[in-house]
């Protein structure tokens, strides 16, 4: 998440009176070009605003509709049977690449990882069986600080966007969001190293969402054939630089990366599908399994390599993996009743974890909102907080004497394991240090650890989830790239086997398996995942026999905190001020018609057929539209009617005018172009891609004069839906199929009345932006 706790200014809501004031003034939609006839008190707003990264930019819709004009229609049917294979052929091969890359770097950050934090702890180790205790604090306490330092200063200054998670961004844009600088070249560089000094200094965060962004980076700079700066121009990578393939594969590159944090492959694929794809079909389906293969391939050849010591201490900890495969899952009847109450807890812990991160938020805000030196020396606090209370903590808890009947080494000094001896003696281990002094991967898989019934103290477990408790609330939303998944799962598995203690002879579940349903709960609850989240759970644990009671456990956790307040990602969205449009409408939507919405929108600007050029340079000049209305006037209708009627011919993109006037694409006298004309000066690939500015546009005042034919390059088949139609059944429609226009035709057509009163964008279907118009029906709002 870019700067999570930037991003929560006041201002961020649409409500906000200062800045919509702001926006007021600057709005180059408030010029008389369309202003309406009768003046409105109210109006819709055209320009979502959202702080993506450091500061407030104009968010735009994608355009995901394909455009059918005469150059698509002339491209498609002029396409080859080679061609079309071809073109599938790249498909596939840009989904293997962004698998085979995804993996690799996925491999390298763990690599780095392990290698880091396990060198840092051996030294720490070192400093305390000579009882050098505060030289080691120190110790650990810098090496913690630096790593830190070098993350935040590499978010703060050169990618805001790259601190955070990113899924929230993600799920925007698949649900059709333009996120400005989400997916660049140094937002990738910064998130790998960043991901890597935040996750080595022990900061209570994990690398899962930053290896989502990270898949979905690859997959939008393979697509568009690389940097803005630097980008490739090969003919067949021009194809795939439009809004519905570069979906496609940013789709492939967060199930990748889902695939590569968790080593799970279905799971990844049901992530997507489940959590942050709007739009999904089965050939989709197959790309992304099939990238997610790769990963898994990538994965497993990298542990292998690193299993005969050729990765330093990579094999010692490894990818996160928590295997329960040798245990014996057992339980009958009764054991029901304490699986519903982790799954009531964990609808009412992640409601309140999520209602808790709202807050701290905002108060980070407050904080981070004086300069990039504050939000800096936020995230060094919280780096020396943290390693204080990892390093200090473990002398509260009372040495424990080693089970004799255990195979494992007891104590585990200088390697992974669950026997820490810290500052115990001889034949001793600390159960605190166990959990705490050690990376938050190998913590998972410590308290994770089955037929391990007397190992930790409840104490040290008490202690263990309120610490992560505090640092899962403060480290979320400092500058640094940080992933929601691993602090829940080290949350939840706290008051999980702290139940398993409690419940231990009533029960015949493990305290490790009591561990594994408290992390799933907890995640359920906050993050309001259930497929996806099962599935990943059965990958991470490699047992089938956990499915029923990991099913129940997720399902009540939902419902249960569904019924407090929206998952983490939507809290996230809303606070950014992103424009996603939800998948269920508001109850009162039905009651609203879409021309009553469009009748306190501004008045639709339109062209004709054949327009000067004058006309399309001020409509472009003095509003932000992206779609314009094409009409013809004065047409005789094939019915034989003698009056005469306006057509509407279809609309056409701002991007395509920009072209036209770019390319100097003027005619002398207003006539219609032949189809070789317009074939000789454009091609569909070039039509497919978003570029260009008006004000980069020099047009001389003789052009101005001048005509151009927007026939061949309307999209001749918009969609189109009555006035009469409610708002809720448009929404849906508008969301289902991946609209960026939406044009609102009369449903009786007299003579002389304009055959389009109105355009629905995203932002005019927001439920928030029609309350503060119709504000009498908040009334009726869901409560």
């Amino acid at each position: 998440m870019g700067e999570e706790s930037s991003l929560l200014k006041e201002s961020t809501s649409i409500n906000d009176t200062n800045m919509v004031e702001e926006v007021e003034e600057r709005d180059p939609e408030s010029n008389p070009l369309n202003e309406p006839l009768l003046k409105r008190n109210r109006t819709l707003s055209s320009n979502p605003l959202a702080l993506v990264g450091a500061k407030v930019s104009y968010i735009e819709s994608l355009d995901y509709e394909i455009n059918e004009n005469d150059l698509f229609k002339q491209d498609w049917r002029s396409r080859s049977r080679t061609q079309v294979l071809q073109y599938i052929f790249w498909k596939w091969t840009l989904a293997f690449l962004v698998g085979l890359l995804t993996g690799v770097i996925a491999t390298l950050i763990n690599l780095a990882v392990e290698n880091i934090a396990g060198y840092k702890f051996l030294a720490v180790v070192n400093f305390i069986q000579k009882e050098r205790y505060l030289r080691g604090f120190l110790y650990f306490t810098g090496i913690n600080f630096l790593l830190t330092f070098v993350a935040s200063i590499l978010c703060v200054c050169f990618a805001p966007t790259a601190a955070g998670p990113g899924i929230p961004e993600i799920k925007a844009y698949l649900n059709g969001v333009d996120t400005p600088n989400m997916y660049g070249a140094t937002t990738l560089f910064v998130k790998i190293i960043g991901s890597i000094g935040a996750v080595s200094a022990g900061l209570d965060l994990g690398k899962e969402g930053p290896l989502v962004h990270i898949g979905s980076c690859i997959a939008s700079l393979l697509g568009q054939g690389g940097p803005d700066n630097y980008r490739i121009k090969w003919r067949w990578l021009r194809y795939f630089n439009n809004d519905r393939d570069r979906r496609d594969l940013i789709t492939c590159g967060a199930s990748s990366g889902v695939c590569a944090a968790f080593r799970a492959p279905v799971g990844g694929v049901l992530f997507a599908l489940e959590e942050v794809a709007t739009w999904w079909r089965s050939a989709l389906l197959w790309r992304t399994f099939f990238s997610t293969a790769v990963v898994v391939v990538v994965l497993r050849a990298s542990i292998e390599l690193c299993h005969k010591g050729k990765c330093g201490l990579f094999g010692e900890g490894g990818l996160i993996m928590y295997d329960v495969s040798d245990v014996t899952v057992r339980y009958n009847v009764m054991d029901i009743i304490p699986v519903v109450i982790i799954g009531v807890l964990g609808g009412v812990l992640g409601s309140l974890y999520n209602y808790l991160l709202h807050k701290v938020l905002r108060v980070y805000n407050l904080i981070n909102q004086k300069g990039k030196m504050y939000k800096l020396l936020l995230s060094l606090s919280v780096a020396i907080f943290t390693s204080a209370c990892q390093y200090g903590l473990p002398f509260l808890a009372k040495c424990t004497p080693c089970d004799p009947s255990l195979s494992d080494v007891c104590p585990t000094n200088g390697r992974s394991g669950n026997f820490k001896q810290f500052n115990c003696p001889k034949g001793y281990y600390n159960d605190l240090a166990t959990l705490l002094l050690t990376t938050n991967d190998d913590a998972v898989r410590n308290i994770f650890s089955t037929n391990t019934p007397l190992e930790y103290q409840p104490s040290s477990i008490i202690i263990f989830f309120a610490l992560y408790c505090i640092l899962g609330l403060i480290t979320f939303g400092i500058a640094v790239p940080s992933g929601l998944f691993l602090p829940i799962i080290l949350m939840g598995s706290g008051y999980g086997r702290l139940l398993g203690i409690l419940m231990g002879p009533h029960t015949n579940i493990d305290q490790g398996l009591f561990a594994v349903l408290g992390a799933a709960s907890l995640m359920a609850g906050s993050m309001r995942m259930t497929v996806s989240l099962c599935v990943i759970f059965l990958e991470l644990t490699n047992n089938l026999l956990l499915l029923p009671i990991t099913m129940i456990v997720l399902l009540i956790a939902k419902t249960v905190g569904d019924s407090f307040n929206p998952s983490i990602y939507e809290i996230i969205l809303h606070l950014k001020g992103l424009p996603f449009m939800d998948a269920n409408p508001e109850p009162w939507m039905r009651n609203l018609t879409v021309g009553e919405l469009v009748d306190v929108k501004p008045a639709v600007v339109s062209f004709k057929g054949v327009e000067k050029v004058a006309n399309i340079v001020n409509a472009l000049k003095n509003t932000t539209h992206n779609g314009f209305p094409v009409m013809d006037c004065g047409l005789v209708p094939t019915t034989g009617v003698a009056n005469e009627a306006t057509e509407l011919h279809g609309i056409i993109l701002r991007a395509h005018l920009i072209q036209v006037l770019k390319k100097k694409w003027f005619l002398k006298e207003r006539r219609r172009t032949e189809e070789w004309e317009v074939r000789e000066k454009f091609t569909w690939v070039e039509l497919a891609e978003r570029e260009g500015n008006i004000e980069d546009v020099a047009v001389t005042k003789e052009e101005m004069e001048m005509f151009v034919d927007l026939h061949p390059l309307t999209n001749t088949t918009p969609f189109t839906v009555l006035e009469s139609m409610s708002v809720a059944k448009a929404m849906v429609l508008f969301r289902q199929v991946g609209l960026r226009h939406m044009l609102v035709v009369p449903k009786y057509q007299a003579s002389g009345v304009s055959p389009v009163i109105g355009i629905l964008t995203r932002q005019d279907l927001l439920a928030y932006n029609i309350l503060t118009v119709f504000p009498h029906l908040a009334k009726s709002k869901r409560k």
